[in-house]
């Protein structure tokens, strides 16, 4: 398939919504396996907000996700669930896979907690989410893929999300 360049050169999407994914209890590694560095990290809640779209992150999801070592850093693999619930009572099951990369110099600083803020020009996290929901008033949603582009906060992470049109 030749595709001209021209189609590449932009990609339409709008903003779709700020999500905040609360993290409490840390992140529990549960070691090496044949497939990578494993962890899990426990949804304890959140919220989420734009134009057509806000609510609250219930507790109960979860991201399970894989490190490991590339040139210029760590490099991970993210597979998340969680169910968000819209301020008018709809429940949307969030799912996405992602990834990111923490280069050496920023690794300690943003595994601590305790540090509020790691700029995130100095580091990438990038997830795809997808949605599901049988209300009528979002089943807009059911075809919408998303992009992200996340910020480790110290409860969590922020993710910017835009709706690829």
């Amino acid at each position: 398939m030749n595709t001209p360049a021209s189609a590449w050169s932009s990609l339409p999407h709008a903003p779709l919504c700020i999500a905040e994914f609360e993290v409490a209890g840390g992140i529990l590694p549960l070691g090496a396996s044949p497939f990578g560095e494993r962890r899990v990290g426990y949804i304890t809640g959140g919220r989420f907000k734009g134009d057509r779209l806000r609510g609250e992150i219930l507790p109960g999801g979860g991201n399970w996700s894989t490190t490991g070592e590339i040139p210029g850093g760590v490099a991970g693999t993210f597979d998340a669930r969680s169910v968000w619930r819209t301020h008018d009572g709809a429940l949307i099951s969030v799912s996405y896979a992602g990834r990111s990369v923490i280069p050496p110099d920023v690794a300690a600083a943003f595994r601590d907690p305790a540090q509020p803020h790691v700029d995130p020009s100095r580091y990438y996290l990038r997830i795809a989410p997808v949605f599901e929901t049988n209300d009528a008033r979002y089943a807009w949603l059911n075809g919408v893929l998303a992009v992200s582009c996340g910020e480790r906060l110290t409860t969590g992470v922020r993710h910017t999300m835009f709706e690829v049109r």
